[in-house]
């Protein structure tokens, strides 16, 4: 009898796994586990934010410039993690300042340590190379670091971890409802050359879910009128959406399905945090501007 239960089981979880394409259970054992980290991070200490902010950057660096190496760049990969690292503890205590200094000095950091790489006797690279080498590391340090500095330039103001979790809670919804309502009644692609499972009603069930939740968040969370929760859903389904597409436009571009294999179920930490980068960046936009009128 157990065996037949075991059987029917693992049968059935075949027929979810062969359906979302991915073992769904560890995936939604992840998601919980970094959800509620998150939560302690935000809601009981900032700093722990910042630790926990600091780790994502760091591997989101190390992702890229893993994948970048295997298709022909060489980053170096140390310097590069390590100065995608250092933009968030800076950014949260010296705020704009140390968001855009220290994001240009890991550039240059970078840049240097390929030159100096390039000065060994052994090394044989044509200019051209070189500079895309350095190219691929300013990307790392715009896309990874300098992007997610936004979401601590939020969680660092007054009030701003409030707004975190909200807009981290719509970009959620906005990927949960694309993809419940893409499985369940996806036909019509949305970006097929970009994102092959992508399609229109994934894109509606977005916007759906996206709107109830900014709404709902807007009212009793972040105390501002019901139309500021509609601004922050639209605004972030623009941006998961299109940040999401540029994940995907990355991949394509280097071959590859996920930007790693360090989470299971979901790929590596960049798949997760693609649609989150952008719209940090928007998020603190909407933070300064409801914010400050209301005040």
């Amino acid at each position: 009898m157990a065996s037949d239960f075991e059987t029917q089981a693992r049968a059935a979880n075949d027929k979810i796994n062969a359906r979302t394409g991915r073992p769904l259970l560890r995936a939604i054992g992840v998601g919980l586990l970094l959800g509620g980290s998150l939560l302690v991070s935000l809601l009981i200490i900032k700093e722990l934010y910042m630790v926990f902010a600091g780790a994502l950057v760091g591997f989101v660096a190390y992702e890229l410039a893993t994948a970048l190496r295997s298709s022909g760049r060489d980053v170096p990969r140390i310097p590069t993690v390590v100065a995608a690292v250092a933009v968030v503890p800076a950014t949260f205590y010296w705020l704009d300042d140390g968001h855009w200094w220290v994001t240009l000095g890991g550039i240059a950091v970078v840049a240097l340590w390929r030159v100096v790489e390039l000065a060994r006797p052994s090394a044989r690279a044509s200019a051209k190379n070189a500079l895309l080498d350095v190219g691929a590391g300013a990307f790392i340090m715009i896309y990874a670091a300098f992007m997610a500095g936004f979401t601590v330039l939020l969680t660092a103001q007054d009030g701003g971890q409030w707004w975190t979790l909200a807009f981290l809670i719509v970009v959620v919804a906005v990927d949960t409802g694309a993809y419940a309502s893409g499985l369940a009644f996806g036909k019509h692609l949305m970006a097929p050359t970009i994102s092959p499972k992508k399609t229109w009603e994934g894109f509606a069930g977005s916007v759906a879910a996206a709107l109830i939740a900014g709404i709902l968040l807007a009212i009793f969370m972040l105390h501002q009128p019901w139309w500021v929760g509609v601004v922050l859903a639209l605004a972030m389904v623009l941006t998961a959406t299109s940040g999401d597409l540029a994940e995907s436009l990355i991949k394509r571009d280097l071959g590859i399905k996920d930007i790693s294999s360090f989470l299971p179920g979901h790929g590596g930490f960049l798949d997760r945090l693609d649609s989150a980068l952008l719209s940090g960046a928007v998020a603190y936009a909407l933070f300064l501007i409801f914010t400050h009128t209301s005040a």
